[in-house]
This record gives C-alpha cells, structure tokens and sequence, in this order.
C-alpha cells in the first residue's frame, strides 16, 4: 500500500481572503512537485452531510477539478482528499460533533493512519493525533502560542519539527516548551509559476491598466486589512497623482469599502481590482508593474508576519519598495532592487516610492538579481528544507510522477 505525505487543512473554502488555505495548498502542491506522494486533506462541510456510507469510508483520492486548480495555481501531480463531514458536525459548541475532532478522533485511526507515512498540518489536534499514533509529523504555528505545549507531545521522538515563520515566533515557541532544536523558523515561499517571463501578457495589463497619460504603474497584492498598510497606500496615491496604483487582493465587502474610501478621498488613480483568478494572471500581473508596493503598518502583526507576496514580488524581477519590518530586515541588502522606509509613514513612502522609480526604470526581462535571489525560496525549496529537520528514516519517498 501506498504511504503518503499528508497536509491537513482546517478548511478550504476556494474565497479571497484566505491565506492560510492558500498556504496550506501550496505546501502540498511543492510536495507534490517534488514527486513526494502528496495528499491534501480537510473536512469538507458540503460533501456527504446526510450519507452514512460516506461516512464509513472517507479518505478516498482525487484529483483537484479545474476551479480548485486555478484558484490555487497547482499544478498536476497534488491529490485532494475532502473528509465528508455529518450534517450535525460544527453545527453546536460541543467537541465531539467538531469536524476537526470528527477527522482526528474517528477518521484518522481507521481510514488516514494506514495510508501515511508523515503528516504536515496547522491543527494542532491532528499532529497530537499523529504522535499518538506513532506516525511523524511536522507542526506549523504562525502566530504567537498563548499557552505552554503538552510535554509528552514535543519531546516525543514522532514529533519532528515546529515550523514557524519569524526568529520571534521562534522564540515565543520555545518559551512554551518547545525543544529549540525541533523549533525552525523559516520563510513562506512562491509559485515556481512566477519566473516564467510573460512580456505579451504584461504589455497587455499595462495597456488596460494605464489612465489619463500616466506610464507608471505601481501594484499591490495581498490582503486587504489596515494593518497591512492598505490605508496608507491610499493615501500616497493622493500624494502621487501622476502615478497609476493597483491593487489586488480582498474579499467583495472590502473591495467595495476600499473604493468607496478612496472617493471620499478623491483619490482618482488608484484600482482596486479585487480577487484575480485564475491566480497565475498575477505572475504578468507583478512583471507589468514598474514598482510593486510592500506597505506595513507597526504593531504585533509586524513582528510574525511572513507575506507570501514578499516571495511571489522578489521572483516577478519587478523592483519592490518595502516597509521595514522586523520579519523582512534581512532582505535589506545591497544588491537587491529595492528600497526601504519606516512603517506608518506615507509621506516617507511616498518619497521612497518616487525615489525608486527614477532609480530603477522598468525592465521587461525583470531585474536578474532579484530573481537568481528569489530562486531560493520557492515552495519546492522550503518543502525540501523542512524535510531535512526529519529523521532520515521517517522521510516519505519519492515516486514516479507518470504512474
């Protein structure tokens, strides 16, 4: 029987706004890439809800339809298992009807155990269900834990490595009991997707995106949240008039606050595009822009943010101007196209922003030294050095992508 490496998601809900599904995915689908048996696993409220055969057998494989594929950028090789969950499970507060109870409790023993060799996931419930079970797994916490980890989960010899995103989350998890040799920080990735040179596509965002007799284009991406900077940039494209500022990412209701903000503020030259599928259309998105746009406000979200746009922008070759942030300090280095102001600031941004656009015109081949530094931290990449923090012997094996 097959073994599988097994990526447990909480939810998949396929709506903007949902970076740690689209983190989990991606995870999986690096794997995948790599030609690990890889399986992405999540409770799925929609599928068999008044089907006690379901139930009985709910791990079955398949592979993504294209909506999942092109929402999420995967590629061919990842295979998808939904957990049918009863139609009675999250419906009360009670443990036992929750679904990521009914997958752990009820699902994993009998129908997941036999078929996995390693298992990735954010649940904490699931990778205690896996120490127990004597299968390894690997633990991934972003944010800051509150309360102190069960010894007899972190120091078992199945418990490989916590995986978090900042040296400070690092360190908050070794304040709660984590072994520091099983703690690892490490950076979020980017789609292999977003160095491939797309300069028809480019031309033609450019040409539809460019208004009223500007040539600078200026882009964001990612979520749309305040302390995300989002505000800010706003208000420098009050500053900048003769610049042209795009912005992707959010769900309608914040797409459509956004826009109405930017009335209010007689802001003209900036578009908020909302939610763009299939996700690859950002790959010629990102190379059309003459700047990409990385704001951040301070505060504790600053300090174990890990933006996968950071990763996605160094790969697109197109010159970032960045808010300095604890988590990226490191990623101000010389030979890198991009510049740098303080958080909170849009007048700083603003002229940083101007600054940058003189000093690095726009290439269509993108800037080389952003990309051959990029190269590294690809989602295969980091899949690859996560599974060096496990024991040799418990490492999944890879097949043959064709079978």
């Amino acid at each position: 029987m097959k073994k599988h490496y097994l990526f447990f998601s909480n939810h998949l809900s396929l709506k903007p706004d949902t970076a740690h599904e689209i983190h989990d995915v991606l995870c999986a689908n690096a794997a995948a890439n790599l030609g690990y048996s890889s399986v992405l696993t999540y409770p799925d409220q929609t599928l068999g809800k008044f089907n006690p055969i379901a139930w009985a057998d709910p791990f079955k494989l398949q592979k993504p339809n294209q909506r999942f594929a092109e929402f999420y950028d995967t590629q061919d090789y990842l295979k998808i298992a939904p957990l049918p969950m009863p139609w009675f499970s999250d419906r009360h507060s009670s443990k036992f009807t929750n679904s990521s109870t009914i997958a752990c409790k009820y699902y994993f023993p009998v129908h997941i155990l036999p078929k996995t060799q390693l298992v990735q996931t954010r649940n904490w419930n699931f990778a205690k269900a896996a120490v127990k079970n004597e299968i390894p797994v690997i633990y991934e916490s972003h944010y800051y834990q509150e309360t102190p980890f069960e010894k007899a989960i972190v120091s078992s010899p199945w418990f490989q490595a916590a995986i978090t995103q900042s040296t400070l989350t690092r360190e908050n998890l070794v304040q709660c009991g984590m072994p520091p040799e099983k703690a690892v920080a490490l950076h979020n990735g980017f789609e292999r997707s977003f160095l491939i040179r797309q300069p028809q596509e480019a031309e033609h965002w450019r040409r539809e995106l460019l208004k009223d007799g500007r040539n600078k284009l200026v882009v964001y991406s990612g979520a749309l949240y305040k302390f995300k900077g989002v505000d800010l940039l706003v208000e420098v494209a009050k500053e900048l008039p003769e610049i042209q500022f795009v912005v992707t990412g959010g769900t309608e209701s914040q797409v459509s606050s956004y826009r109405e903000l930017s009335q209010q503020k007689s802001v003209g030259n900036i578009t908020f595009l909302g939610w763009i599928l299939p996700r690859q259309r950002l790959v010629s998105l990102f190379q059309a822009a003459d700047m990409l746009a990385h704001p951040h406000c301070s505060g504790k979200e600053a300090d174990f943010t890990n933006p996968v746009k950071f990763f996605q922008y160094i790969a697109s070759g197109t010159p970032i101007v960045a808010t300095a942030i604890v988590p990226l300090l490191e990623f101000k280095l010389p030979h890198l196209a991009m510049d740098w102001c303080e958080p909170d600031n849009s007048i700083q941004f603003s002229d940083c922003l101007r600054f940058a656009l003189k000093k690095y015109p726009r290439k269509i081949e993108g800037y080389a030294e952003n990309i051959e530094f990029g190269k590294q931290f690809s989602w295969e990449n980091r899949i690859e050095k996560i599974l060096s923090y496990v024991d040799e012997r418990l490492r999944p094996k890879t097949i043959n992508l064709n079978e």
